[in-house]
């Protein structure tokens, strides 16, 4: 079936159908949008969820009265339609306050500020009912090598998590934190720039139990990466918190397209791996599938939902096919015959050694000329793909 239903958790933030199409370059084409007019139009079209950042639901600065009603406008919506919040993120990027970052700014006035921000916010997502709290840190970064301590700023930045991850810990929230990755943009040079890094970094954290990865489709393409093998990296270390779906045409801008729209053929492969795990046929993810996008600039109001439509559309298409791909004999047959699952066997036998490695005769007498003449047929794998891709199996 390709109709959304809540069932496929599907989410969309408050910011990708609130864009009103705004660039450096050219103002507004759209109207904007209400958060309450958004809930009950993603939920006529099945969505599960709706994320947001603080500033999405009321203005930067806002008292605590407007705070709170926004706030209950937002809940009683919720309410109506049976939508939930699973994921809430903090802006630390538009104000022009935080235009040399937040948790890692060279003021430390800004840094402190930035942390009360997202600590005010934490209580608001606990108190909605989202598990997940995504951090992008957009502007943690620099455009000069001279003008950043690349080392004092992750200390910084190590910090604000200690005290983030501490505040949940202390207060027994059921809340883990997201990293999402960016290589650059809106900075030259954006601090954790792909997911491996920001695995690296979570390694030397307080609480690295409760920080996580939120990788992003354009943000691992953008740097020239393989987003699909992204995944499996923040699945093998069991980090995936949280996943944004969207579509990016190569190395450039982040484009923010309709999930796939973009790199179809790595869509493919990415939806095969959160929802049959890969070779074993296992669903390898059961999070929100959650949409990270923005509708063309070039669409009126009524275009903007057809997008919301069509990432959920695409994504349950390339279910399907994927399915039929896992499922075709000919498939498995050419699996097998490309020793792809054998990779699940240990190079060791239990208990081996160096010494039994070095001492075992076979490898002796070992024929890498003769097994380097043997073919593992990964272009008919791949073409066995593209087939079932294109609907022709």
């Amino acid at each position: 079936m390709v109709t959304p239903t809540p069932a496929d958790k599907f989410s969309f933030g408050l910011w990708t159908v609130g864009w009103r199409g705004r660039d450096p370059f050219g103002d507004a084409t759209r109207p904007e949008l209400d958060a309450v007019d958004a809930v009950h139009r993603l939920a006529e079209l099945g969505a599960y969820g709706l994320t947001f950042h603080d500033d999405d639901l009321f203005p930067f600065g806002a008292s605590t009265a407007e705070r709170q009603r926004q706030i209950e406008r937002l809940r009683k919506a919720l309410s109506d339609t049976g939508l939930v919040v699973p994921m809430v993120t903090t802006n630390l990027f538009t104000h022009p306050v935080f235009k040399d970052g937040g948790f890692t700014s060279n003021d430390r006035d800004v840094r402190r500020f930035a942390l009360r921000k997202v600590l005010r916010n934490v209580e608001l997502a606990v108190d909605i009912g989202a598990r997940t709290y995504v951090l992008w840190g957009g502007r943690e970064g620099a455009e000069y090598d001279s003008a950043k301590d690349v080392r004092a700023a992750l200390d910084r930045y190590r910090e604000s998590l200690n005290l983030l991850t501490a505040f949940v810990h202390d207060r027994g929230y059921d809340l883990r934190f997201a990293i999402e990755p960016k290589p650059n943009e809106p900075r030259g040079d954006i601090l954790l720039p792909t997911v491996g890094h920001a695995l690296a970094f979570i390694a030397t954290l307080e609480h690295p139990e409760l920080v996580g990865v939120n990788p992003e489709v354009g943000h691992e393409q953008m740097a020239g990466l393989n987003f699909a093998h992204a995944i499996a990296q923040a699945l093998w270390q069991g980090k995936l918190f949280h996943i944004d779906l969207n579509g990016q045409r190569g190395v450039k801008y982040d484009q923010d397209l309709v999930f796939g729209h973009g790199d179809l053929m790595n869509a493919f492969s990415l939806v095969d791996l959160l929802e049959n795990g890969g070779p074993d046929g296992a669903p390898a993810y059961d999070g929100p599938r959650h949409f990270d996008f923005k509708p063309s600039r070039t669409e009126d109001t009524a275009g903007v939902w057809d997008s919301a439509a069509a990432n959920m559309r695409t994504y349950l298409l390339l279910k399907e096919r994927a399915l039929a791909f896992r499922t075709d004999p000919e498939v498995q047959q050419a699996i097998s015959e490309s020793r792809v699952t054998d990779l699940r066997t240990p190079t060791l036998a239990p208990g081996e050694t160096h010494a039994d490695l070095l001492a075992d005769p076979a490898l002796a007498e070992f024929d890498a000329d003769k097994a380097a003449q043997r073919g593992y047929g990964f272009v008919r794998l791949n073409q066995l793909a593209l087939e079932h891709l294109l609907g022709a199996r």
